[in-house]
């Protein structure tokens, strides 16, 4: 018997709601706060800037800092360096840094300095090196120029990413991986593993006042627990609220929400390599059609998501209402394609079969935000419909880079940002542009378009920027014409802190978690 997805996943739904009785409702009574306790998600299990996502968290934790940041509207503005600007040939820009600038050891943060460790990022990750296309870089004083091979208006964004923060490279003597790198944030580190992090108040501290002695950060992977150890009052702050818990929480005056519009998709990398199910378009084709992702946008997940179509989200200007999707909800042309690729029924048993092979897709996921599993459960009952068995494969966050770029998957789905490093371009390239010679590590699917190759070149060259939404748009056009991915859905973001910490608001650039601001309310 096939049930359908709503069934399937009414026990997940119902789990998702803690019941609030006998939870004190945030009753504990209030201590003088000069350690502040900070609930995440299992997200990393080092410090290493340069390793590609996890390298966030030396941001996200409040420990390093880059030479510009992202306001809420993604501007660039200042951060390390003061100002900026770029030559009339558009290949030459000049930052100045900062002179109040000093990493936590005392030592000041020079032009030479960020050079040297914006040096170290490119020459220890080859994605560091493709986002930065840098020609050439010296120092002089405060004064750092930066010559990149080709015109690149993006180059002070790219800046603003986790892989270019700047570390003292003077020190030597430590384990970036458990130590972390000697920054200019305002907290130090003082132990650090997947499962907890402390961070101390950095006593040279450039840019105001920090506001707790320490900073204990608990991973806390399920998305309930997380929410229940806030409610409770065992943490002062919880990042990302899965959707059900967040009625705990509203319209209630011992906690504050922070929410923002998103800038992220949650979508899954499709496979497409030569002797994969999925290279066949027309079995991507029918997999699309067979997902009705508006009602679990709508449904599933209570409209706390926008359903999913092109690449990039309707809360950014790139075409959103202009792009439809060719493959959207459609039962029955799901059918039709996979006939079409020959694909049958020949035992009667439900599931599609060619060749003696049944039609099986591994999907593969990570638990730890709490829609992936839902949208891989709902699409297990709709793909079922078709004919198309999706077997789901849960893993731990920390293995998912290296599954993307092993290709160890036929889907793989991830909540990711759309506008990394102030531009769409590192993330609308990062899976989908051609991987010649490695050079592309994180796209480890096969897929590879020409077309699609060339346009991001022009992209990352053009100053205009109408020009420059009409070159992403076409991108898009090509993604959702060769059915390379399935965007699930557009999701809000969310902190949710207790009354008496100010200011833990969640930022557009998820980037940026314990900041100097939050502190405690007045």
């Amino acid at each position: 018997m096939r049930l359908h997805w709503k069934t399937l996943t009414a026990a997940l739904i119902a789990g998702l709601m803690i019941v609030t009785a006998g939870c004190g409702g945030g009753d504990k009574p209030a201590e003088k706060k000069e350690i502040l306790k900070v609930g995440v998600s299992n997200f990393a299990d080092n410090l290493e800037p340069t390793n590609h996502a996890i390298g966030w968290t030396v941001v996200r934790y409040g420990l390093g800092e880059c030479l510009v940041k992202f306001d809420k509207q993604m501007n660039i503005v200042p951060w390390l360096a003061e100002s900026w600007k770029v030559s009339d040939d558009k290949l030459t820009w000049t930052f100045q840094i900062s002179d109040k600038a000093k990493f936590s050891n005392g030592n000041k943060v020079t032009a030479a300095a960020c050079q040297a460790s914006i040096e170290r990022a490119i020459t220890k990750s080859v994605e560091a090196k493709n986002w930065a296309n840098i020609a050439s870089i010296k120092a002089e004083g405060q004064t750092l120029t930066i010559t990149t091979n080709q015109p690149m208006v993006g180059l002070p964004g790219v800046m603003g990413d986790p892989f270019f923060v700047i570390l003292d490279t003077t020190v030597t003597d430590r384990d970036y991986g458990k130590q972390g790198p000697i920054c200019t944030g305002p907290y130090t580190v003082r132990s650090f593993s997947r499962d907890k992090a402390v961070m101390d108040a950095n006593p040279n501290y450039w840019d105001g006042t920090v506001p707790f002695k320490t900073v204990d950060i608990t991973s806390i992977d399920d998305p309930n627990t997380r929410a229940m150890a806030l409610q409770k009052g065992d943490i002062d702050v919880a990042v990302n609220i899965a959707f059900g818990d967040m009625e705990l929480f509203k319209g209630k005056s011992d906690f504050r929400i922070s929410e923002v519009a998103s800038i992220r998709d949650v979508l899954a990398r499709i496979n497409v390599r030569e002797g994969r199910i999925l290279a066949d378009k027309k079995v991507r084709q029918a997999l699309l059609a067979s997902l009705d992702r508006e009602s679990y946008c709508n449904v599933l997940l209570k409209k706390t998501f926008i359903p999913g179509g092109p690449a990039m989200p309707p809360s950014l200007d790139f075409g959103f209402s202009e792009l439809k999707d060719p493959n959207g909800y459609n039962v029955e042309r799901a059918k039709q394609l996979l006939a079409e690729a020959g694909w049958k029924d020949t035992d009667g048993d439900g599931i599609l079969d060619k060749d003696g092979k049944p039609l099986a897709i591994k999907f593969t996921y990570y638990s730890s935000r709490a829609e992936l599993p839902m949208f891989v459960e709902a699409a297990q009952a709709d793909a079922a419909k078709v004919g198309i068995k999706i077997i789901p494969e849960n893993v731990d966050y920390g293995a998912v880079d290296g599954i993307g770029v092993r290709g160890d998957y036929d889907l793989l789905i991830s909540n990711i940002m759309t506008e990394q490093a102030g531009s769409p371009l590192n993330f609308i390239t990062m899976y989908w542009k051609s991987n010649i010679n490695g050079q592309n590590p994180q796209n480890g699917s096969g897929y590879s378009n020409p077309r699609f190759d060339a346009l991001a070149d022009q992209f990352a060259a053009e100053f205009d920027a109408g020009k420059r939404k009409q070159i992403l748009i076409e991108m898009q056009k090509i993604l959702l014409e060769d059915a390379a991915t399935i965007i699930f859905g557009y999701p809000t973001t969310n902190i949710v802190s207790r009354k008496d910490i100010a200011n833990a608001d969640i930022q557009t650039c998820d980037y940026y978690w314990l900041t100097k601001d939050w502190k405690l309310a007045n």
